[in-house]
């Protein structure tokens, strides 16, 4: 589906779920504390994934 044929509340929704995604990944995860380089890699694994579906 292209984004100009995506209404507004469909991409609210996937705004919503990509911000879900990064809670469960720093509340889930070992980790404390990020540095800025990791929660960038982190930003970049989550868009990589979504180009491919």
């Amino acid at each position: 589906m292209e984004v100009a044929e995506m209404t507004e509340k469909e991409i609210q929704s996937i705004k919503m779920s990509t911000l879900y995604e990064l809670r469960l990944i720093f509340t889930k995860g070992e980790k404390k504390e990020y540095t800025t380089e990791e929660i960038v890699e982190l930003l970049d694994k989550i868009a990589t994934a979504k180009e491919q579906k």
